[in-house]
């Protein structure tokens, strides 16, 4: 069952936003602060800057590639099954981590306002928030969707006022010296609050779930990233000019604690109500799009079927939702604050870094049908150098936040080896790139045509007469140089059995049809037609000749034949399918893509992918 499309732009900005505000402003500053000082606020700068070239190589993927699964999907389609496993199981683990820490900071908004709280029942409050966005998962994304546009609109108008009450009452002295320990610590600040931003490409998770994917996808995100950008920073700023200079001064509810130096008790009970509303939208988001990255190495293979099944009375994947509430749940039990902030970090630099990767794979091996709808801008540049800084960043972090980052990655791998290998044999763009892909070894999956259906699937292309006659066709892949009557010798064989007459005859109407006036109605296209009486059904033939054929003396060699079939009562419908393939062969990549489709699959993608007028579905004439 698929899933349903019913976020709009609106939503999807709630989503990135919402995911994106949370622990990462309510909490993280105050631990920030300790190894950063005063100018942890371009701590917050420096890390949205870097965040630039991922987050423009997912806009692209996200366009080309709008599927459940998000960063899972793009790298195991560009790199194949095995670092899809890897980093399927990273990119969970990362979203529900993200998620469980903004929950916790539930539990410690509570300790704040009632400090007999025990540590343990700060864990019960943030668990049960943790099932109760499950049932509301459960129930469905539209009203899920719903809520989180309710809880940002708010949350913003908060963060927003605290910044205009506040900054006319910051201490200029709280900003000196501005970095005590050095511009290292910067660095280090930087890579540590990474984790605060990631939340922005949480959308790419929900691509089958928006009503325009082209459109919204782009919007929500990048207008979220931009607003929580410049919120980031200014909030951080006004915070640490109202907040006492010492590390010793700050509790780890540093806006509440603000507030409350500017406005009294009022102010901290404001805040600290957005910071509810930011850890509730933090912990929503991130079970609606780490289920998805279940669901999405379910379908796959890479995890058992089960948990890819979608609920018929709520249209949601059910036991993904319940299995990533559970993983949460038991983070939320052993969880650290500083060492988690630090491995979430490693985990979204080392996705982002697979991330961008994927996408120079994607360009790199050519594939026909790799047609996202918003191209990443300074390509390869924009990914060289985000690569370099994200690695430079993972070395900041230390060893003990890379060693956690590498203890899920090894469990990745290890069930890859021992479950998910034999369960998935997909081609990747890796293995179109290098050049070793066997056609027999991935008889089952070819990624050009998986690409092209998601690309109709993106578009929401309503399918016609045409385009189911296109589905069923034959399809002919020639590689040698033939000559007119050998094509017309394998035409006829191919239409012979499908329209009752001998082989023979077929070649002969085709070659009086030719007589007439030429089939090739641009270089390197020609289509054969017949007009035949009694034919039971309208018949279409398509033909790559990689080595052409030569249909004029001196001319082109044909590479693409459209055959054409229909009896005198289709005559309106044959005029139409003429227009259609007039069409589909003026797109400007028509013929690279035709020659480049590395299977008949790909080829018959090729086709319905192409722009062109499409009429309402007709209903199929019945074979007499």
């Amino acid at each position: 069952m698929a899933l349903k499309r019913e976020l709009g732009p609106v939503s999807v900005f709630a989503v990135a936003a919402g995911a994106m505000i949370s622990s990462g402003l309510f909490v993280l500053p105050a631990i920030a602060f300790a190894h950063v000082g005063p100018g942890v606020f371009l701590c917050y700068l420096l890390a949205s800057l870097l965040l630039v070239p991922s987050l423009l190589s997912k806009a692209e993927l996200m366009t080309a590639m709008p599927k459940a699964g998000g960063t899972y999907y793009f790298i195991d389609r560009s790199l194949g099954p095995g670092f899809g496993t890897v980093g399927g199981v990273a990119a969970w683990a990362s979203l529900a981590f993200k998620s469980a820490f903004a929950l916790l900071g539930i539990g410690a908004l509570a300790a704040f306002a009632w400090p007999q709280m025990s540590p343990w029942q700060m864990k019960l409050v943030a668990c049960a928030f943790c099932l109760l966005f499950s049932v509301l998962n459960v129930v469905g994304v539209r009203h899920a969707g719903r809520v989180q546009v309710v809880l940002v609109a708010l949350l913003l108008c908060v963060l927003c006022g605290f910044v205009a009450g506040g900054i006319g009452k910051v201490d200029a002295a709280h900003y000196r010296p501005l970095l005590p320990r050095g511009w290292n610590s910067l660095l280090v600040g930087a890579a540590m609050v990474f984790v605060s931003f990631g939340g922005v490409t949480k959308v790419a998770t929900l691509g089958e779930e928006v009503r325009e994917p082209r459109r919204d996808l782009l919007i929500g995100m990048f207008a979220a990233c931009g607003v929580i950008g410049v919120l980031y920073v200014a909030t951080v700023s006004v915070t640490v000019g109202l907040l006492p200079a010492s590390a010793e001064g700050w509790s780890l509810a540093p806006l509440s604690q603000a507030a409350g130096s500017l406005w009294g008790r009022p102010g901290a009970i404001v805040l600290g109500l957005a910071a509810l509303a930011a850890f509730l939208t933090t912990g929503n988001a991130g079970i609606l799009a780490a289920s998805r990255t279940v669901m999405a190495m379910s379908q796959d293979g890479l995890l058992p079927r089960r948990l890819a099944s979608v609920s018929r009375r709520w249209g949601t994947p059910v036991p993904a939702i319940l299995f990533t509430s559970g993983f949460m749940v038991a983070a939320i039990a052993l969880l650290d604050l500083e060492m988690f902030a630090k491995a979430a970090s490693a985990m979204k630099i080392l996705l982002f870094m697979f991330a961008m990767l994927s996408l120079v794979l994607m360009r790199e091996s050519r594939i026909p049908t790799y047609r996202p709808t918003w191209r990443c801008p300074f390509y390869p540049w924009t990914q060289v150098v985000g690569i370099l800084c994200y690695g430079f960043l993972l070395v900041e972090l230390g060893t003990a936040p890379l060693a956690i980052a590498g203890l899920i990655l090894a469990a990745g791998v290890a069930w890859y080896v021992f479950y998910a290998k034999v369960h998935a044999r997909r081609e990747s763009a890796l293995i179109r790139l290098a050049g070793r892909l066997a056609a027999a070894d991935f008889e089952d999956h070819d990624l050009e045509a998986e690409l092209a259906r998601v690309a109709r699937e993106r578009d929401q292309v309503l399918e016609d007469r045409f385009d189911r006659l296109i589905g069923d066709c034959t399809i002919l892949d020639l590689e040698a140089p033939a000559s007119r009557d050998d094509l017309f010798h394998m035409i006829a064989d191919g239409l012979s059995p499908k329209i009752g007459l001998p082989a023979e005859e077929v070649r002969e109407l085709l070659e009086r049809r030719e007589a007439i006036s030429s089939t090739v109605i641009r270089p390197g296209l020609a289509i054969p037609h017949l007009i035949l009486e009694g034919l039971g059904s309208f018949q279409i033939l398509l033909i790559r000749s990689r080595g052409g054929v030569e249909f004029v003396e001196g001319e082109p060699p044909v590479r693409a034949v459209f055959v054409l079939a229909a009896a005198p009562e289709e005559r309106n419908f044959y005029l139409k399918a003429l227009v259609a393939v007039a069409e589909i062969a003026q797109d400007a990549e028509f013929d690279r893509n035709w020659l480049t489709a590395g299977s008949v699959a790909a080829l018959r993608e090729v086709v319905l992918a192409a722009e062109r007028r499409r009429e309402h579905p007709e209903p199929e004439r019945r074979s007499r």
